[in-house]
């Protein structure tokens, strides 16, 4: 701890990492805790896949999507698949390993939609078999499948704004 001139006492900053932590939780805010990995695996569950249309839905710097994204493949939460020969261009697909993190954007999502969503879900998630939204514990509300991520398909939500609607059509 530490006394600023003011006289509160500052708790030191944690530390960058949680390498060092005996915790799955903590292994795993590692691999995706990051803000940016998080949106990047948002877009490509949204099914926003390449380097040029990620970089201008996030508004992020081209180096830190690009770091990102390598991280991202590294670990083999992402691969990448050539979609053009010239030039050379990818497209960046989940993995098995990737489609388990299914559970948690789509709970972030949930709740981000009853919490900091005041104009209602910026998107809605839909069962592409009947229309259904997706509901409780990732089931659809209409018929009671269980669903994942490629039993649906997105919508723009009463909260969408303009861009974010286009998008998500």
């Amino acid at each position: 701890m530490m006394q600023l001139e003011s006289g509160i006492v500052a708790q030191p900053m944690l530390g960058s990492g949680y390498s060092d932590q005996n915790c799955s939780i903590a292994r795993t805010l590692e691999l995706v805790g990051e803000r940016w990995t998080l949106m990047v695996l948002r877009d490509v569950f949204l099914g926003v896949q390449r380097f040029d249309e990620m970089q201008r839905d996030l508004g992020v710097a081209r180096n830190v999507l690009s770091a990102r994204l390598e991280r991202l493949v590294g670990e083999d939460i992402l691969t990448k698949v050539p979609y053009s020969e010239r030039p050379l261009r990818y497209e960046y697909k989940l993995t098995d390993k990737g489609l388990d993190l299914w559970p948690i954007v789509v709970e972030l999502l949930r709740w981000g939609d009853r919490h900091a969503a005041p104009g209602g879900p910026p998107v809605v998630l839909r069962h592409r078999e009947c229309g259904g939204e997706l509901g409780e514990r990732r089931i659809c509300a209409r018929c009671g499948e269980p669903l994942g991520p490629r039993d649906v398909d997105v919508e723009p939500g009463p909260g969408a704004t303009s861009a974010r609607a286009s998008r998500a059509a």
